[in-house]
């Protein structure tokens, strides 16, 4: 399976992160496939660089981001664009993670207040 995550990239407690394509049994610092973009998140707001062309074509494809990817996908706006060209496809593990931790979240913070 193919699978758009991060790899590390960076020197010691300063992380930087390149966005790629990569089999899912590559490990994190592995061999890639291709690079979609960039993550730096040090930077105030968090920096992301992502090529969308690229990145539609490889969800297109059938490429599972994982979590992190997701929400930076979703962060620089090319989720939205493939959710408008395929609806009816979803990515059931990145989606149910995100609400989980956001209800978690919600619900430590109501529990503090209490």
């Amino acid at each position: 399976m193919v699978k758009i995550r991060l790899k590390r990239i960076g020197a010691k407690h300063r992380p930087m992160y390149r966005v790629v394509v990569a089999d899912s049994q590559a490990p994190r610092g592995g061999a890639y496939i291709e690079v979609l973009g960039n993550y730096n998140p040090l930077t105030d707001p968090e920096t992301v660089n992502i090529d969308e062309g690229k990145a539609l074509a490889w969800l297109e494809k059938g490429a599972q981001p994982t979590e992190t990817a997701y929400r930076l996908l979703a962060k620089a706006g090319v989720m939205d664009k493939f959710k408008t060209d395929h609806p009816t496809r979803k990515f059931k593990q990145a989606v149910q993670k995100t609400t989980q931790r956001k209800k978690k979240k919600s619900k430590s913070t109501t529990e503090v207040k209490a």
